[in-house]
């Protein structure tokens, strides 16, 4: 696996941020969800960012990624005007399973740990 340039890195938090910022306002319009920008993923030439959320609250969260699919217009507009690049890249949006992950290796470790006192 490639690690990611130094300017990639760069981007990446410039837009981790401004769209962090940026979700703030537009997701209160759409739900009563928390929506978090855990990480944001740029290609090698800077023109595609993936940006992964971890969604909280009451509302499905495929329906607010929906939501913001549909503004991505909007939000790509806002995000040029806040952080200046030579190109606005276009912007697909994903839920990040990491938490859900930690839990169940959480989860795990701890039945291994009740199996393993018991046999003791």
């Amino acid at each position: 696996m490639k690690t990611a340039s130094r300017r990639q890195q760069r981007v990446s938090s410039l837009l981790h941020e401004a769209l962090s910022r940026l979700l703030i306002q537009e997701v209160q319009n759409i739900s009563k969800s928390l929506v978090t920008v855990t990480r944001v993923d740029v290609t090698a030439d800077l023109m595609t960012a993936r940006v992964f959320l971890s969604i909280y609250g009451p509302d499905d969260p495929q329906t607010i990624i929906a939501a913001l699919e549909k503004r991505t217009g909007f939000l790509r507009k806002a995000l040029a005007s806040l952080v200046k690049l030579k190109y606005n890249p276009m912007l697909f949006f994903s839920l990040d399973a990491t938490l859900e992950y930690e839990q169940r290796i959480d989860e795990l470790l701890e039945s291994a740990k009740k199996r393993g006192r018991g046999t003791a």
